[in-house]
């Protein structure tokens, strides 16, 4: 046996919004594409996007490391997510960290490598 991937999976309540919010935001790029199953990438990265998400909050460990959080939680805004805890400094930790939701409800961190 030999793995051959690993596939962050993101529940979507509305497939178009949630492939819009992840590509407008973060320029993640549609590889697989339908209303029960997509999935976005970014380098060797895969976002999967599985339908029939009813909307509500869903914690999850995935984290979007970016040159500009600032920048990244303003674009989050706009496209229909919402900031979930403000940018923060981590006492002794080299990031920046915020926690945001997507348009379908599911919460992630966002980062900024600051070393």
């Amino acid at each position: 046996m030999k793995l051959e991937k690993i596939k962050y999976l993101l529940l979507a309540q509305d497939m178009q919004r949630a492939l819009a919010f992840y590509s407008t935001v973060f320029g993640l790029t549609a590889a697989v594409q339908s209303d029960f199953w997509s999935e976005m990438t970014f380098g060797d990265n895969i976002v999967a996007l599985h339908g029939g998400g009813d909307g509500t909050r869903n914690s999850t460990d995935v984290s979007f490391q970016v040159d500009d959080i600032v920048v990244a939680c303003r674009l989050i805004r706009e496209n229909g997510g919402r900031i979930v805890s403000e940018p923060e400094r981590r006492p002794g930790e080299p990031i920046v960290l915020a926690v945001f939701a997507d348009t379908e409800g599911n919460e992630a961190m966002l980062t900024q490598w600051v070393g």
